[in-house]
């Protein structure tokens, strides 16, 4: 007896999606090409590049209390847009002082005194491990790059990784191509932890000290933020509030602080923006 229709018509949909399925795994996967030229800014996923059109930073002139700091990254990231000899950078210290913030400040200062001569790329933590394929990349293009780690730290027991980060300093053979500085922040200058620095391990750690150590003087500047004091904190809350027009208080502000239980960058940042909240302006 014939097959039904009805038969006939599911057999040759099954058919047609195997061949599917099958020329689909045959496929090659589509490649994701980055213009690495076009951007101010990218965000590394470990296996692709993703595009940042702009590049969020405060003013220069807003960050204070961190004067000589500022001038030294300033400094070497104009001389990378140029394309001159510059340092790999270790940002050490307190936190919310500012250091990412000065990174990305300085790169969109440089980027606006030498058009499209250098870009940021920061890297996520969990795609440590495929900065080598970033610095193939990167390594090819006509324009300069400043690969960003922020807030880096390692595990107790991790000896791997300052090795690594110390080949692409300097002398691996998956170094950092001349036409990219790394800049790494991180609370603690020798990227040890604070058990390991006192050596409060019943184990000895003085090697894994040793290597982080040696990390942290592969850096041509290694340049400290330290906790700011009553005047510093007050004049970045100045800073801020002449240029967005709003009135303050210095007994208001030191109350704040001491509600937050600090004072730095960050905590003067956040009493702005409730200054701004209270006076029902946008920042």
């Amino acid at each position: 007896m014939p097959p039904e229709p009805a038969a006939d018509a599911e057999n040759y949909v099954r058919v047609l999606a195997r061949i599917a399925d099958a020329l689909e795994r045959m496929a090659p996967a589509l490649t994701v090409t980055t213009d690495w030229l076009a951007h101010p800014a990218y965000v590394w996923t470990g296996a692709a590049a993703r595009a940042v059109s702009h590049l969020d930073a405060p003013s220069l002139d807003l960050l204070r209390g961190i004067d000589t700091q500022k001038e030294r990254v300033v400094t070497n990231v104009e001389r990378l847009a140029a394309g001159h000899a510059a340092h790999d950078m270790l940002l050490w210290g307190s936190r919310g002082m500012g250091k990412s913030a000065l990174l990305r400040a300085a790169v969109r200062g440089a980027d606006a005194q030498h058009p499209g001569r250098v870009a940021l790329v920061q890297v996520a933590h969990e795609a440590l491990s495929g900065v080598a394929g970033l610095f193939t990349a990167l390594g090819k293009e006509d324009r300069s790059f400043l690969v960003f780690i922020d807030d880096l730290g390692f595990d107790e027991d991790d000896g791997a990784g300052p090795r690594t980060l110390r080949s692409w300093l300097e002398g691996g053979v998956e170094a950092r191509p001349a036409n990219v500085r790394l800049a790494v922040t991180s609370n603690r200058r020798a990227i040890v932890g604070r058990s390991m620095a006192e050596q409060d391990d019943p184990i000895n750690p003085r090697d894994l000290v040793d290597e982080r150590l040696a990390l942290a003087d592969r850096f041509g500047l290694s340049i400290g933020f330290h906790n700011c004091d009553q005047d510093a904190y007050l004049a970045i809350i100045a800073g801020y509030a002449e240029t967005f027009d709003l009135a303050w208080e210095p007994s208001d502000a030191l109350e704040w602080s001491r509600r937050r239980g600090a004072r730095s960058g960050r905590v003067a940042w956040q009493y702005v923006n409730e200054l701004a909240g209270r006076a029902g302006k946008a920042l």
